[in-house]
This record gives C-alpha cells, sequence and structure tokens, in this order.
C-alpha cells in the first residue's frame, strides 16, 4: 500500500461510489409528421428547388443577413445554405423513424410497415446527393439531386399522403 504523505489512514479518500444512473429522458415528439415536413422538410427542400434556376453564389445578402428568411440570403447563404439544407433533409429523414409521432390526423407514423424504412432511406439519400451536388457548386449537379429529392418524396407522398381524405392518410 502506498502512504499518502501528510495524509493519515483515517484521512484516506474512499472509493467513490457507483453514480446512480439518471432516467434516461422522454423522448416526445411535439410535431405532428405534417408539421416536421412543413417546418423542417420543405423549407430545406425549396432551398434546394430554388438553386436550380438560381445561381446560389449570385443571391445578395439581405440587408440584415443575421435575420433573413430566405437561407440563401442569410448569414451562412449562397451555396453554404444548399449545403445545409440537403444535410438538414438527411437529418430530418431520422425524425422520421422517432417512435411514438403521429400524423395529422392522429394516426401513428407507419414506420412499422415493411416501405417505410426504404422510403426514409430514399430521402436521407436525396439529401446527401443535395449536399454533395452543392459542395461541387454546379448547377447541373443540383438538377440531378433535385430530381432524386422530388421522386424520393412523391414515393411516399404517393402511398401515404396522397389520399381522400386526411383520414385516409398514414394508412
Amino acid at each position: 500500500m502506498v502512504a499518502l504523505v501528510g495524509v493519515s489512514q483515517a484521512q484516506t479518500p474512499a472509493p467513490a461510489k457507483a453514480a446512480a444512473k439518471a432516467p434516461a429522458p422522454v423522448r416526445q415528439n411535439p410535431a405532428t409528421l405534417a408539421q416536421l415536413m412543413k417546418g423542417s422538410l420543405y423549407p430545406s427542400s425549396n432551398v434546394i428547388f430554388a438553386a436550380q434556376g438560381d445561381n446560389p453564389a449570385d443571391v445578395p445578402p439581405a440587408k440584415d443577413p443575421a435575420t433573413s428568411v430566405n437561407p440563401l440570403a442569410s448569414s451562412y447563404g449562397k451555396w453554404e445554405a444548399v449545403e445545409n439544407a440537403g444535410l438538414a433533409i438527411a437529418e430530418a429523414a431520422n425524425l422520421l423513424t422517432t417512435p411514438g409521432r403521429k400524423c395529422s390526423n392522429g394516426r401513428a407514423v407507419p414506420m412499422t410497415n415493411a416501405d417505410w424504412p426504404k422510403l426514409v432511406q430514399g430521402l436521407r439519400d436525396a439529401g446527401m446527393a443535395a449536399y454533395k451536388a452543392a459542395q461541387s457548386k454546379n448547377q447541373d449537379k443540383i438538377l440531378d439531386a433535385a430530381d432524386v429529392m422530388t421522386t424520393a418524396c412523391a414515393n411516399c407522398h404517393d402511398k401515404y399522403r396522397e389520399k381522400p381524405t386526411l383520414a385516409d392518410r398514414c394508412k
């Protein structure tokens, strides 16, 4: 045993007790699937779609870029905004697989359906395609990436969103 100089045996620190495990945070999903789409995926996809026709490098900054509602004219605008939009779409795809999320009609998001993971992966891939295209700063590549995104969105919307009534969505 190593003696601690100037510390008596009685003063030797006791081994730390195992830290009590904190309870896992309760995951909450305050947004419905439609709200998630409208608040995150729709605005991000619009940045990518805008880059098809207007070169992001040519978008002038807003009068106050820090408060701009146009991502392309914001402090993180131009091609960086398109990159960020692609990454936001890829990341938001993860939110489509969060247990407990509801559709706007109260029905559970169809995560247990066999096609759901494939549809979500298509969206994730579309976001990454847009990110890579934006990194190249090439509008022809953005056109291709936007096509991938349009297809990914349509695949899911055709199956789960485009229904005669709201009650039929997410079936």
